[in-house]
């Protein structure tokens, strides 16, 4: 505040004096309760002019009923040179022509404060020009006193009953100022909450009425900041059909009554700067819903949550410093996925060493997987969920790492520990639906808002969950920056994207009568095409390197096709870089269970996934899906005795790491764990133990994996023309008597890989091959049969040359031995 300048030729001390003495005065003369409660407020009405005329004398007196006679002293004193820094009072007499008014807050203001019902409380409490002054007004449930300090100032307000606390003081304009809480056994110093414009701007505002703020978690949530010269937290939260929002926490003892938050226009956000307010409060948005009932929700955008089956949401602001800037940096300048080595180890975080936090599982983690030789892990979702048994595909806290294992840094810290060991890190990512809790995301304020607001198509058949609404803006929104969210803050190399094929048809999982055709008659939802769409288009534009896959289990066209590519449906492509061959895992396990006698009958099982192994970028995937709920382990899958069980699991896995496409194998298979998974104690580690009988046949199996991703990475014909059909030529497709798959791997050069699977238990000595004859000669490259594998070690240790023979419809052919229940790999010598 500027003071009003001393009278030229006036005596300062003796105008100061004068100040203080009309102050005390008017301090002495001020109006009771009764009578202020009786005067208009301007922010409520307009008093009309007569009424004003006729109270002018009695309102006159009502400038200040808290500055006492030592603050006037001592203006008196300084005299007009320190006025000038203290936004001091000024006497009634020289406010020129102004009608002062009530302080108190109006009737109905207070009953909406009261209710939780306000959406504008910073127009009415805090500190505010009118005629006669400044009024304050102070909302503080449970509190004994509230004192205003401006500088020099200290004006106790009067208690006005129900927490209101208000008062007049006679200044031209608001000060700087704070609040003195006294409550029974402590005195809280404090800026006013209601002293603060809003921390949140136009462009945030009008991005998010648009759908299109890509960085919606700078904008909404909890953000620890500094704000007008305060330090604090803004509170902002999506509730389009909330009466009222108040925020409560740890820091105001759960009671948000104190707290209501402001309505920011037509967007329906909802926005609070607390002072004072800092990292490591819980706190949760108190709702008043249409019907006028309230609900408590967590945190939307929350960073960090409590550790379940807490729920509420913790302010974080992240101090984690990256160390992968080389990793990155390669990452942008590096081959699309499609065209590299792409070898992934899916865990579950909290059960691949139980009870291990994110920090402990980077001492340990990244050693194991790059020991191993995978380019990649996939992590089970890591966002926050309520029911562990889900393994995280409920999501709650979309934006927030599980707190059972840590921090968010503790995180970013176990990321950046596999990106310096050259391990790419794959999430998986749960877009498709969410749980019905009533403390997060179903009907968030009141009403349908992230669900779909038909019944039949919020409600999971399969789940019992809520899908989301695609087609409105704002969730479409909230979920594209939740991709993005992964990616950037927390440097996730790719997403792979769960439950594709329930988000994109209308009638999944769901009966005639029971889903409604789209606008064109079909059975597609276009919303949920057009939010994968811009998801993939969003995510591939912002961050270099990055990869999205499709779990996705039909043969919707076009999930790895660029979105702006039409195909032959009318629909251009979903814009994925990669997608799970559902339909390869299936069939071949289907073949691996059968008895080799009985193989013969179901060869096209092994040899079908040629026929639309272009049509897609495919990953081959031994997830976690096929060794859990009844379904047994990988080994345990294979016919036959112990010896042949790992020798078809060895055969198996080496045909799988030679046929097109990408390769991910769960946790506990790379040993031949015999249990299938269980959440509740993960892999059987003991098995790996010296002093268990049978650890050599355990560590054999991991032994071949190993040596499985080295020569894949040092192969470039493994995987550099995994999408091209030239890349690949069958040697010989249909020897189903033999039970025997051959066929040629080619690189960008030409250079090639022979890959020889037989998988029946019996030797095949001289079984001749066609072959290239532009090879001179073949070295063998890998066998699953070594003994150090745990195999009979029937080899081929001298180097294979070919004869002048056709066979196989080549010019030239080889003989080799084939192992019993084995795969072999050849390459040129």
């Amino acid at each position: 505040m500027t003071p009003r300048p001393t009278p030229s030729g006036s005596d300062p001390k003796k105008s100061a004096a004068k100040a203080a003495k009309s102050v005390k005065k008017a301090a002495e003369k001020a109006v009771t309760k009764k009578t202020a409660a009786k005067k208009p407020d301007p922010l409520a009405e307009k008093a009309p002019a007569k009424k004003a005329v006729a109270k002018k004398a009695a309102e006159k007196s009502a400038v200040s009923k808290a500055v006492t006679k030592k603050t006037a002293a001592k203006t008196a004193k300084k005299g007009t040179a320190k006025a000038k820094k203290v936004a001091a009072p000024v006497p009634a007499s020289e406010v020129p022509m102004a009608v002062p008014v009530s302080p108190e807050v109006p009737a109905a203001d207070r009953d909406r404060l009261l209710s939780g019902t306000h959406h504008d409380p910073h127009g009415v409490l805090g500190a505010h020009p009118v005629p006669g002054g400044v009024a304050f007004r102070v909302f503080r449930p449970y509190a004994r006193a509230v004192t205003v300090v401006a500088g020099d100032v200290r004006a106790e307000l009067h208690d006005d009953g129900d927490g209101f606390f208000t008062g007049l003081l006679a200044l031209r304009e608001v000060p700087p100022y704070r609040l003195l809480v006294a409550y029974e056994e402590t005195v809280q110093d404090t800026e006013d909450a209601y002293g603060f414009l809003p921390a949140l701007g136009d462009l945030d505002l009008h991005l998010i009425g648009e759908g299109r703020h890509e960085q919606l978690w700078t904008a909404l949530g909890a953000q620890p900041m500094t704000h007008q010269g305060a330090t604090g937290t803004r509170f902002t939260v999506w509730a389009p059909n909330a009466r009222g929002v108040r925020v409560s926490g740890t820091f105001n003892f759960w009671d948000g009554s104190a707290f209501a938050m402001r309505s920011l226009g037509s967007t329906g956000i909802w926005e609070l700067f607390v002072p004072g307010v800092g990292e490591g409060e819980l706190y949760k948005f108190e709702i008043t819903r249409p019907d006028g009932s309230k609900t408590r929700r967590a945190d939307p955008l929350a960073r960090r949550t409590e550790v379940p089956p807490n729920t509420s949401s913790i302010i974080h602001a992240s101090h984690h410093e990256w160390g992968d800037g080389e990793w990155l940096a390669r990452r942008a300048e590096g081959a699309p996925a499609h065209e590299a080595p792409f070898s992934v180890y899916e865990i579950h975080l909290p059960s691949w060493r139980p009870g291990l936090t994110y920090r402990q599982l980077a001492e340990q983690l990244p050693a194991y997987v790059k020991d191993l030789g995978f380019t990649h892990v996939e992590l089970m979702p890591v966002a926050e969920h309520p029911f562990g048994g889900s393994w995280g595909y409920q999501v709650t806290g979309f934006y927030a790492p599980t707190a059972r294992l840590g921090t968010p840094d503790d995180f970013k810290y176990l990321v950046d520990a596999l990106h310096q060991a050259g391990i790419g890190v794959l999430m998986d990512w749960v877009p498709a639906h969410f749980p019905r809790d009533d403390w997060a995301l179903a009907e968030f304020d009141g009403r349908t808002l992230y669900e779909h607001e038909d019944p039949l198509r919020a409600a999971h058949p399969d789940w019992g969950t809520l899908e989301f609404d695609y087609g409105r803006r704002e969730v479409r929104n909230f979920l594209v920056a939740n991709a993005i969210y992964w990616c950037e803050e927390f440097h996730i190399d790719g997403l792979r994207v769960d439950a594709v094929a329930s988000m994109l048809y209308l009638d999944y999982s769901r009966e005639p009568g029971q889903w409604v055709p789209n606008v064109h008659g079909g059975r597609e939802n276009l919303d949920a095409v057009d939010f994968l769409q811009e998801m993939n288009a969003t995510v591939y534009r912002r961050v270099p390197g990055v990869v999205t896959i499709a779990e996705e289990s039909t043969a919707w066209d076009g999930v790895t096709r660029a979105t702006h590519h039409m195909g032959p449906g009318g629909f251009g492509g979903l814009g994925f870089g990669l997608k799970w061959n559902m339909g390869w895992m299936h069939d071949s396990l289907d073949y691996m269970a059968h008895e080799p006698v009985h193989r013969k009958y179901h060869h096209h099982e092994m040899t079908f996934s040629m026929v639309y192994a272009y049509s897609e970028n495919y990953v081959l995937p031994i997830s976690h899906d096929e060794v859990v709920h009844g379904k047994r382990s990988l080994v345990s899958k294979m016919p036959g005795d112990w010896w042949q069980q790992r020798a078809n699991l060895r055969a198996y896995l080496a045909f799988m790491w030679a046929h097109p496409g990408k390769q991910l194998l769960f946790m506990g298979q790379e040993f031949a764990q015999g249990a299938e998974w269980s959440e509740a104690h993960g892999p059987d580690w003991w098995l790996l133990d010296p002093a268990y009988g049978a650890e050599a046949d355990h560590r054999g199996v991991r032994d071949l994996v190993r040596d499985l991703n080295v020569v894949y990475r040092h192969t470039p014909a493994l995987w550099q023309r995994d999408t091209d059909p030239s890349g690949f030529q069958w040697i010989v497709g249909d020897a189903s008597e033999d039970n025997v798959f051959a066929f040629l791997r080619y690189d960008a050069e030409g250079s090639p890989l022979l890959a020889v699977t037989n998988l029946s238990p019996v030797v095949r000595p001289n079984y001749r091959l066609g072959a290239p004859d532009d090879v001179p000669a073949w070295l063998e490259s890998l066998n699953t049969d070594t003994a150090r594998y745990g195999g009979g070690d029937v080899t081929n240790p001298e180097i294979v040359k070919p004869d002048p023979l056709a066979w196989h419809g080549r010019p030239a052919s080889i003989q080799v031995t084939l192992p019993p229940l084995a795969t072999v790999w050849l390459r040129p010598a």
